[in-house]
């Protein structure tokens, strides 16, 4: 619903209402919530949609979708039973002197339109209650019908209906956890039968049925991915002789059409989300990890931009982005490569000779792209913690992953060609990232401050930063330094028009490198073939619903990564579990508004709740001892039992 609403705001063509959608458009229509003109449904000015706020003394301010949109106030009369996460369709009280205000007119959909809940025993009685709270559900069973279940039966349920949807398992069983995480948003791994017939459909990729392709074969493209990757979306080449790098990228678009049964799906998922076991892909796998992915010694159809470099500015003389059919020559995952950096490994046949002798030439290049790209843009040192779960779903160990010279030497050739794609149009998708507010920065400032950091504010702000980091350095806090920095910017997201990227320093950036696993990256694609084609007519169909796309994507985004982060958690609550009264080292997190502290043991990256400081300051290394396990809710309390030195 609330997708059906962000295009309402921004305007829905007709010919792109889904059947789903049409009963809720007519419904608005006859209500007057909406207005059709030129064959465009949009809300009637009267009206606004949006999320209600925290709700206080019966009174509430409607979050209002849409950029640059002031928040409205609703009164105790004018609320009617909504609830704070609502979805509503408010109408403006017109003439109201004051704060711009309004009265609900119709809610249409709930905070969360999926929750989990779970028979617990209360005053020896089973009752459903919602996982996260303990607060009962609205489905509503009687007693006879709670019997039928064990405690601690866990279940979706529709918040729209208040009906249960499916039980997903038991809470003693650790395999339940990624059911809960993916229920919540309604995500699923199986495609519909429909999407499937349709994505094992195609043949193999024949070079003669593409006579207009550029044909690329014959040079040394190669992937290079992490060990456990089964979808490649980039290969890359470096012509040394003619200074000039080639990127391809798979090219979905040749596969998933506008508006069919696979692109329906693709938008609905819009990410592939990465557990530690496995992925939920974007694509069926009979795309995501064959057709499409980029497999060695096999032809591949590609979208490729070619750029050639001026060695001595480090500046894209020119580029051009087209459609090609490529053939990768070597599978490698990133330790190879690092291996190959380190001299430690020599190539096995003419083929790895030559890509060996090119991949040395381009890592040099790619070093000095990214020294002169941290001129303006950050280097955040984030940890990237990955878990090691077994056959029965229970962490077996923790690890943090570094960003070498391979991932680096990848990371900066795919920078340079989403950098380029970007400059390529002036509507259509960016990747955005504004500058923090100077209300946060005074925040972070203030909490570094606690932490014996002098604060000495520069010309810019990007020597500010880069003074800060310099310090967390000497207090070897970079990882915990630039974790609150990143905190105190603005959220990167998806957006119809340029705005910068902060964090990169570019003045225009987009993602154009991974069709296969995010759906921004097809969208990019498809823009820029009807740009290249003079395709003035397909340009305007893709970018028809640009602004509605934009919101949801980066609002699907939000939901893999928040999927992401809790599986994590559930894991490390079940572990914690097995470890009560037990003593492990850990870092202060957080002092405000409540005490928080990280593991970082045998097992690391476990986030803990601490019931007992004794003062403890932020960054201070403590050992702590977990008290409690929440399993239901993922939380983990412990308290400290011994602090180290202060940071200073």
């Amino acid at each position: 619903m609330k997708s059906l609403l962000i295009k309402l705001t921004l305007g829905l063509s007709e010919q792109d209402i889904s059947p789903d959608e049409l009963p809720h458009i007519n419904s608005f229509l006859t209500k007057g919530y909406i207005t059709r003109k030129d064959n465009l449904y949009k809300f009637n000015s009267k009206f606004r949609a949006g999320t209600l706020g925290l709700v206080q003394n019966s009174t509430a301010y409607l979050n209002v979708i849409g950029e640059n949109v002031r928040d409205l106030f609703i009164g105790e009369s004018d609320l009617a039973d909504a609830k704070e996460g609502d979805l509503i369709i408010a109408q403006r009280l017109l003439g109201v002197r004051g704060t711009p205000s309004a009265k609900v007119a119709e809610i249409v959909g709930r905070a969360e339109s999926y929750s989990i809940a779970y028979v617990v025993l209360k005053h020896e009685r089973k009752s459903l209650v919602n996982l996260k709270n303990d607060h009962p559900v609205g489905v509503e069973l009687t007693q006879e019908e709670l019997d039928k279940y064990e405690i601690d039966d866990v279940f979706k349920v529709s918040n729209q209906e208040n009906t249960i949807m499916e039980r997903l398992g038991n809470l003693q069983d650790p395999k339940v956890d990624e059911k809960i995480v993916l229920a919540q948003y309604n995500k699923h791994d199986a495609f519909d039968e429909e999407v499937l017939k349709i994505a094992s459909s195609f043949e193999e990729v024949d070079a003669s049925k593409y006579p207009s392709r550029v044909d690329l074969r014959e040079l040394s493209f190669c992937t290079i991915d992490p060990v456990t990757a089964k979808d490649f979306d980039d290969a890359i080449f470096w012509d040394d002789k003619n200074s000039t790098l080639y990127v391809a990228i798979a090219d979905v678009s040749e596969y998933v059409k506008p508006f069919g049964a696979i692109d329906n799906e693709a938008i609905y998922r819009s990410f592939s989300i990465y557990l530690p076991h496995r992925s939920i892909p974007m694509l069926p796998r009979e795309l995501s990890e064959t057709l499409c992915s980029l497999q060695p010694n096999k032809d591949r159809l590609s979208y490729v931009f070619e750029m050639k470099l001026d060695l001595d500015s480090l500046e894209v003389k020119q580029s051009k982005v087209y459609e090609a059919i490529i053939h990768s020559k070597r599978r490698f995952d990133y330790e190879e490569i690092d291996a190959l950096f380190e001299g430690k490994t020599d190539p096995k046949n003419e083929e790895e000779k030559e890509i060996f002798s090119w991949l040395k030439k381009l890592r040099d290049i790619t070093d000095a792209l990214k020294k002169k790209r941290l001129k303006v843009g950050y280097d955040f040192h984030s940890k990237e913690l990955e878990l090691n779960i077994d056959e029965e779903s229970n962490i077996v160990s923790t690890s943090y992953a570094e960003e070498t010279p391979s991932h680096a030497l990848i990371e900066d050739c795919m920078l340079l060609a989403n950098k380029e794609a970007a400059a390529k149009y002036s509507r259509g998708i960016f990747r955005i990232h504004e500058e923090p507010s100077q209300g946060k920065l005074q925040i972070l400032y203030q909490e570094l401050a606690g932490i014996g950091m002098s604060i000495d504010i520069k010309n810019s702000m990007k020597e500010t930063i880069t003074d800060i980091q310099n310090q967390a350095k000497e207090m070897d806090l970079e990882s915990e330094v630039d974790t609150l920095i990143i905190r105190s910017q603005m959220q990167a997201k998806y957006a119809p028009l340029n705005s910068g990227h902060f964090g990169l320093g570019f003045e225009a950036y987009t993602h154009f490198t991974s069709p296969i696993r995010r759906y921004s990256d097809l969208i990019v694609h498809r823009l820029l073939k009807a740009i290249n084609n003079n395709d003035t007519q397909e340009g305007s169909y893709v970018l028809r619903n640009i602004e509605a796309l934009t919101m949801t994507i980066s609002e699907k985004e939000r939901e893999a990564s928040s999927i992401e982060a809790e599986f994590a958690q559930r894991k490390f609550a079940r572990w914690a579990n097995e470890n009560l009264e037990k003593n492990f080292k850990a870092r202060i997190t957080a002092t405000k508004p409540e005490y928080k502290a990280e593991i970082l043991d045998e097992i690391s990256g476990a986030r803990l709740l601490i019931t007992a400081a004794d003062n403890a300051v932020l960054f201070q290394d403590v050992v702590v001892c977990i008290d409690k396990a929440d399993i239901a809710k993922a939380k983990i309390y412990a308290h400290v039992v011994e602090s180290s030195d202060v940071q200073s």
